[in-house]
């Protein structure tokens, strides 16, 4: 009985204890177990160890003391809750393992032993570009506002005996299909990283986007230009808002400057590469290709250096549809994909000598992995054209398209004007117009070229003498065969010239072929000593 009598006195003692620390909580008040009472801190504070967070704390009936902090540190570490605290605070990791259960009367297996060999296999390395990326681009160039570019029905369909339709990308405010992807690229930037800004260093449609892009989206950006830049392509890249600087003679000189001022400055460096952002954004032509013209039958895209147009229009147009022929045209002087296929490996540097002023946004840059993997995949052909008949088709879009179009954006009707299409006779074609930035000089000579190829202008000498009127004899002649005298060059001293005559040089415009026959024969008849030139 005094057994029992003592053990009941002991339990009612501490239950009244209890009671007299223990906090009582209304029903309007949440119950919060990070939050101490007075009452327990007291009692932790009167705990010689500092409480359960100490790395060795007890625990006493499921309940554990307290210190003095109002916070527990390693409470919060296990909620995930370790960015709120204030200030550094040191907690102590722990980890908790179950035991393994134990099977009776089984034998225990041995431990297996570490071994070099024993480690996992490594991930695939994800799709470098996928089809969700180019939506998900198209819906941020269509929030950006970015217009839609036309793709419509071409005057030379009849000519040429196809359905062309020209997706016109030389619309764009900068003239150049690379504003979609430079737009994603500069809007997947960081906040900090577009506060510091960005530079480029090359004169190109990349880096004209760049400019203009930046400038909208309130990034500072730079221009490094070698001194010897036309006045004109200045002036632009500074009304777009950039801030140019001139350095060097080369282009190279002017890389190097860009890539010391960002590493010094922290400005990003921005280059054409194979990023999944840029080739994304330039995909987007191929879903707008693909929305516009139905029952399509083929796309042609020109290509050259990097090939990013080619592989992110390829990736959405098959995705859409695979029985569409996607088909790839670079200059014959530059055939870098074209050797790549062959080599089956993508070449960095292709043993030729282009023409840098006329092709210069389509040989400043090489070939990625990825996109060589993405055209090798996606893409059924890939055909080269010479550079007459690129010229050729610029005088075509200026005739039937009242359109300026560069080298690069010609490459797609040069293709079809060459002959190298047969396949495509009857069918729904639509052609990639990627860009139009030439500069007007360059253009100028490139039209005059261009007569002289499409057989259209001439120039042939020959012997008149010293007689009275001769020379008009001559020019009425050519008016009455409806001629149009462009030049004429009345040399009497010449060395190929007879005694007692004089050489004359004319170089004429005729309006097809057919004139051109007419012409040849009329003179020959006349002038026995009639030679044309050479183109």
């Amino acid at each position: 009985m005094n057994f029992a009598a003592q053990f009941f006195a002991n339990f009612a003692n501490d239950g009244s204890q209890a009671q007299e620390t223990r906090r009582g909580f209304n029903d309007s008040e949440e119950y919060d177990p990070f939050w101490q009472s007075s009452a327990e801190q007291r009692l932790g504070s009167s705990r010689p160890d500092g409480g359960p967070c100490a790395k060795d704390a007890c625990l006493a009936n499921g309940r554990a003391g307290r210190r003095s902090t109002l916070i527990c540190p390693e409470r919060l570490k296990d909620f995930g809750a370790e960015e709120y605290l204030n200030g550094d605070v040191r907690v102590f990791e722990s980890s908790v393992s179950e035991p393994a259960a134990v099977q009776l009367m089984s034998t225990p297996k041995p431990a297996a032993k570490k071994s070099v060999e024993g480690k996992p296999a490594p991930k695939a390395d994800p799709e470098h570009l996928r089809f969700e990326d180019v939506s998900a681009a198209a819906f941020r160039l269509q929030q950006s506002g970015i217009q839609k570019t036309p793709c419509s029905y071409s005057r030379l369909s009849k000519q040429y005996g196809m359905e062309i339709y020209l997706k016109k990308e030389l619309l764009h405010y900068t003239g150049s299909a690379k504003e979609r992807g430079v737009l994603c690229l500069l809007s997947s930037l960081k906040q900090d990283q577009q506060r510091k800004g960005v530079i480029v260093a090359t004169d190109c449609n990349f880096s004209m986007a760049v400019a203009h892009h930046a400038a909208e989206l309130r990034i500072p950006v730079f221009v490094i230009m070698p001194a010897h830049s036309s006045p004109p392509r200045l002036r632009m890249y500074r009304d777009y808002g950039a801030m140019v600087i001139s350095y060097g003679s080369t282009a190279r000189d002017s890389s190097n400057h860009a890539r010391h001022l960002a590493k010094e400055n922290g400005y990003l460096c921005l280059e054409e590469d194979e990023s999944a952002v840029y080739l994304a954004g330039l995909g987007t032509v191929g879903l707008e290709i693909y929305d516009q013209i139905p029952a399509l039958d083929a796309v042609i895209v020109p290509t050259a250096g990097s090939c990013a147009l080619l592989a992110g229009a390829a990736l959405a147009i098959k995705h859409l549809n695979p029985r569409i022929a996607v088909i790839g045209v670079e200059p014959e002087e530059f055939p870098l994909l074209l050797q790549s296929l062959k080599s089956d490996s993508p070449i960095k540097d292709l043993y030729c000598n282009p023409n840098k002023k006329l092709y210069r946004d389509l040989v400043d840059h090489s070939l990625g992995t990825h996109t060589f993997q993405l055209a090798k995949k996606l893409v059924d052909k890939v055909i080269s054209v010479r550079e007459s008949d690129a010229l050729v088709a610029m005088l075509r879009f200026q005739e039937f398209e009242r359109a300026t179009v560069d080298t690069e954006g010609a490459l797609g009707l040069a293709a079809i004007l060459a002959g190298h299409l047969p396949e495509l006779k009857g069918k729904r074609v639509a052609v990639v117009v990627s860009s139009a930035n030439m500069e007007l000089d360059l253009t100028l000579q490139c039209v005059e070229r261009a007569l002289v190829l499409d057989d259209r202008v001439f120039r042939f000498t020959v012997q008149l003498t010293d007689w009275p009127g001769d020379m008009t004899k001559l020019l009425d002649l050519l008016t009455r065969e409806d001629v149009r005298l462009l030049d004429v060059c009345h040399k009497r001293y010449s060395e190929k010239a007879e005694l007692f005559k004089a050489q004359v040089e004319c170089v004429v415009e005729m309006r097809d072929k057919s004139q051109n026959s007419q012409l040849r024969r009329t003179l020959s008849e006349r002038y026995p000593s009639l030679h044309w030139l050479e183109r």
